[in-house]
């Protein structure tokens, strides 16, 4: 079953975003190098980070899957777009970003078990 896996913030300057969120929410931060903060949940919410801005200007939620081949497939049968290739992340996990039938880019992630 699909759930939101966490969100994602681009910031021109990421110190600055990462200080006014930690100030204005109380979030409490991890740096994991020098483009890239980790939120920790608070209460029962979502993790996220904080990035570097590239590509897309906007916020971005990313919705874990079984299987990103399978749900990118239902996403285009059903009017929407891939938005580049899937992307390892780490040992066996993978991403990709899509747009939905709307155009609103959202994140799949997926933990294949095995080198992807």
């Amino acid at each position: 079953m699909a759930h939101v896996e966490h969100f994602e913030i681009p910031a021109d300057d990421v110190a600055r975003a990462t200080t006014f969120y930690e100030t204005v929410f109380g979030w409490t931060t991890e740096k994991w190098d020098e483009d890239n903060v980790m939120i920790s949940p608070t209460g029962d919410g979502i993790g996220g980070d904080i990035h570097k801005r590239e590509a897309l200007a906007h916020p971005t939620v990313v919705i874990t899957v079984d299987r990103i081949e399978d749900t990118v497939a239902s996403l285009v049968a059903n009017g929407g777009r891939v938005l580049g290739e899937i992307q390892p992340l780490g040992e066996t996990s993978r991403w990709v970003y899509v747009e939905d039938c709307e155009g609103n880019t959202i994140g799949l992630y997926d933990e294949t078990g095995t080198t992807a």
